[in-house]
């Protein structure tokens, strides 16, 4: 796999910096479910709770359907069973 190389000519004229370019593009990427927030948030560089609060500014909310749900009760229950013994 190639790296991807952007020239300082284009992040000037577009008046960004690198960092809010990655971050742009890790928001851009989760939000199209492209990237699990954890390959978003090492790609932008920044804690989860950075990237919460970057994807919060751009009205793109945290991805979690009835699936995760009940996937979350499993282990829940794994976790309450494993612990009463």
């Amino acid at each position: 796999m190639q790296d991807l190389v952007i020239s300082g000519n284009i992040l000037s004229e577009l008046q960004l910096a690198p960092e809010e370019l990655l971050i742009d593009l890790a928001v851009y990427l989760y939000d199209k479910e492209r990237m699990t927030m954890g390959q978003a948030k090492r790609l932008a560089k920044i804690s989860q709770i950075e990237f919460q609060k970057e994807m919060s500014k751009r009205g793109v909310y945290i991805k979690y359907d009835v699936e995760d749900f009940e996937e979350d009760l499993v282990t829940l229950k794994k976790l309450d069973n494993a612990s009463s013994k």
